[in-house]
């Protein structure tokens, strides 16, 4: 889906995957002007490993799957670029190693606050960034770290990047205010599961 006669404005992306447990995942990802409409979107065919792959990627299973396999693909279908790309889904910040666009976790406040100050200052811990932040409940928490990670909150809203991407961080806040009096950051990703859904539906 491309909206024609759009290009010229800012964008701003949303990538989640959605686990389905006959299936396997699903990777989607929406393209949204300032006004937050619809400029682009694009969902995956399902992704399920094979146990060969279960026992040799181990903990790196998620992060390759999730990230590498459909984050990456998913940011590089597109032929929009935005200035920002936002995810739920933290393994799929593993994405950020393979693509230029910059990219951001969204994190939940009421789970930060529950985390409490000290864990604010261990940007790398795996409680703060993991599992204690995951808002998607049927994904497993990850078994290992999927990117070192740095929080910042961003207008209202809880947000990680790659810490190894310190531009990121610049990136969010000087771009987010661009959305964020059209946009919230979590109800896209409610979209993009409805989309998924529907083009599943649509098939059987």
């Amino acid at each position: 889906m491309k909206p024609s006669g759009q290009k010229s404005l800012p964008a701003i992306g949303f990538l989640t995957v959605t686990r389905d447990a006959e299936h396997g995942l699903f990777g989607g990802y929406l393209v949204l002007n300032h006004l937050g409409r619809p400029m682009e979107f694009h969902c995956t065919a399902p992704v399920r490993p094979n146990r060969a792959q279960e026992i040799l990627y181990g903990p790196t299973l998620e992060p390759y799957l999730y990230g590498e396999r459909i984050g990456q693909t998913l940011l590089r279908k597109a032929s929009l670029s935005p200035v920002l790309a936002v995810t739920d889904v933290e393994p799929v910040m593993a994405a950020r190693v393979f693509v230029s666009v910059p990219l951001a976790l969204v994190a939940r406040r009421p789970a930060l606050a529950e985390a409490g100050s000290a864990a604010l200052a261990d940007v790398g811990s795996p409680t703060l960034l993991g599992q204690r932040l995951r808002r998607d409940p049927p994904h497993p928490a990850p078994r290992a770290r999927t990117i070192r990670l740095t929080s910042l909150d961003a207008c209202g809203g809880c947000l990680a990047v790659a810490a190894d991407y310190p531009g990121d961080v610049e990136c969010v806040r000087r771009c987010w205010p661009l959305f964020a009096e059209q946009i919230d950051l979590e109800e896209p990703f409610g979209r993009i599961r409805d989309a998924i859904e529907e083009a599943r539906n649509g098939v059987r």
